[in-house]
């Protein structure tokens, strides 16, 4: 009897199981055919253009078009309806992040409009075809996401799993090409560095793909080509952001929502005064310290040696005081008694996976350039700020990990029941008066509510009991007992409050400097500064082409960690 009823669940749950199996497989098999298109035009296989490529992409972005509006059609004519939401996901904080960067992203599409006019004569149709495309696509998808992010989808599930899976996977080929590209482009300017370090010996061949024709306009040309390359940091971010969300909204498909999700919790600045000052000083040193690492670097031999030892000194300073303020963090955390939050949730498990996995490819170049320090013969004096430099990484990431995951699975407090609003009750020549609730108190057990009395304030107030009809001495005696039997439990509170409050203060102030830190250390390798390019040791140990490969591959998910953990900081902050 127990099977026969436990069949109709499990069979009804199959179809969605297996339309989840398959629309999975979708997405990854979609998603390997790009990423070989793409790997075929890096490495200029016979036969594979960039047209290719891009036509493929165009393709893959019109069926999202199309599933989109189908989505936001089907939703208008059911907009009447009560959908399920989960208050989890697209926080709006994400959304605005996603916006800004998608607006740098039509910038970036514009840049590009303009650069295919300028050498539309050698050009491929396609390459002027897919910025527009690209451009219709970032419009409506953060439309999208702002409208849809949080939708429990419970219709048409199959259908939507695969239009879901889809987008995923078309934005994150969006990204491989947008790292691609900009990788390909750092290459190119460190091979040139490379002379000026005194690696003559590494044989120096561009990998250019600029086109085989004149421009019309050398100065706007100049402008495009330039600029293109300074705002993809911004695309590549808004794509893997993108490509998040929807999944998310993927994994939401069909769930059962728990209705006693947690309250919006707004993010306040008072209260961060420190940690922000202290956050700005950080974000601004390193502005300053990538500027003049841009400059220096290749001009020559000392200069390159200056700003590499410039930069590790820095790096080292500032990964130090964030080790310091994630050991503080824990330290608080221990010494409380807060359960954490168990319960199914995919937006924060997606949160700590992508935490952990794109940590590791950091961690692989800070062990690659330990091993190189430890393997090679001769050892440059600025390479040595590169062991200290490599191992703190590590630490940093293990500590800062570790504090985000714990916090996003803290349960917050909650209100206990036995607060009550109480009357504030002034006695003036034996009439009382009753103001309106000002604050609330917290009872032990055994307060004497039962009984009518109205427990004191700390200062500068009078306790009294509210008696209508009963004498002025009476009312006095009531006052001095209520003072006696509440002092000891007023103080305990006070005082228990008041240490809460300052380890919550604690906590905002360390995870808004770690949020100021971790967008000062996006800042370098999103915008030029590498030093495991410019280093030249792993080179020598590890051989060119491997090193370029390992750094190729890891930097990304390097550069995407730094934000990812600055918006989740950013929530760690806003729900402390």
């Amino acid at each position: 009897m127990e099977q026969a009823a436990g069949c109709p669940a499990l069979g009804g749950s199959y179809p969605q199981k297996n339309a989840e199996i398959l629309s999975s497989q979708y997405g990854i098999n979609l998603f390997l055919a790009g990423l070989l298109l793409t790997f075929a035009w890096a490495v200029h296989a016979v036969g594979i253009s960039k047209s290719h490529l891009l036509s493929y992409l165009i393709t893959l972005m019109l069926i999202q078009l199309l599933w989109m509006l189908w989505y936001l059609c089907r939703s208008c004519t059911q907009r009447r309806l009560i959908r399920d939401k989960d208050t989890h996901a697209g926080a709006r904080w994400l959304k605005c992040g996603i916006t800004l960067f998608a607006v740098i992203t039509l910038i970036l599409d514009s840049f590009k409009i303009g650069y295919y006019i300028d050498f539309s004569n050698c050009l491929s149709p396609t390459e002027g075809i897919f910025p527009v495309t690209h451009a219709v696509h970032t419009i409506l998808q953060v439309y999208f996401l702002w409208c849809h992010a949080k939708d429990v989808i419970q219709s048409f599930k199959t259908l939507e799993r695969f239009g879901v899976i889809h987008s995923v996977f078309t934005n994150l080929l969006l990204w491989t090409n947008g790292v691609l590209t900009e990788s390909k482009h750092q290459l190119n300017e460190h091979k040139e560095r490379l002379i000026t370090l005194g690696f003559g010996n590494i044989t120096i061949v561009l990998d250019d793909h600029a086109p085989q024709c004149n421009c019309t306009t050398t100065t706007l040309c100049s402008i495009f080509s330039q600029g293109i390359y300074y705002l993809y940091p911004f695309n590549i971010e808004y794509h893997i952001l993108a490509s998040t969300m929807l999944y998310v909204l993927w994994k939401n498909i069909g769930r059962k929502v728990e209705h006693h999700q947690q309250n919006k919790t707004p993010f306040k600045f008072h209260g961060i005064t420190v940690g922000m000052i202290f956050g700005l000083i950080v974000l601004t040193s390193t502005i300053a310290i990538v500027v003049v690492y841009l400059i220096q670097i290749g001009g020559s031999k000392i200069k390159s040696e200056l700003a590499l030892t410039m930069f590790y000194l820095h790096a080292i300073f500032v990964l130090t005081l964030m080790c310091t303020a994630g050991v503080v963090a824990l330290l608080i955390y221990r010494l409380e008694d807060r359960s954490l939050d168990n319960s199914k949730n995919p937006a924060r498990k997606l949160d700590a996976e992508l935490l952990v996995g794109t940590a590791a490819g950091s961690w692989l170049l800070s062990w690659g350039s330990i091993l190189a320090i430890i393997c090679a013969q001769g050892h440059p004096k600025y390479t040595w700020y590169n062991l200290p430099y490599s191992v703190l990484v590590i630490i940093e990431k293990y500590i800062q990990n570790l504090f985000i995951i714990e916090s996003i699975h803290r349960e917050q407090e909650k209100v206990n029941d036995d607060i009550k609003t109480l009357r504030i009750v002034t006695i003036s020549r034996g009439s009382t008066l009753s103001l309106t609730p000002l604050y609330k108190e917290i009872y032990n057990g055994r307060a004497a509510r039962d009984n009518g009395d109205i427990p004191c304030l700390f200062k500068g107030s009078i306790c009294g009991r509210e008696n209508v009809g009963a004498g002025v001495a009476r009312e006095e005696t009531s006052q001095d007992n209520s003072l006696v039997m509440h002092s000891a439990s007023d103080f305990s509170f006070y005082s228990r409050n008041s240490v809460t409050n300052n380890k919550r203060r604690i906590l905002k102030n360390i995870a808004a400097f770690l949020f100021l830190c971790n967008l000062s250390l996006w800042i370098p390798p999103a915008f030029g500064c590498r030093p495991e390019y410019d280093n030249g040791l792993e080179e020598i140990v590890f051989g060119f082409e491997p090193w370029i490969i390992v750094v190729n591959l890891a930097m990304p998910f390097s550069i995407f960690y730094r934000m990812h953990s600055a918006a989740s900081l950013f929530e760690v902050n806003c729900k402390t």
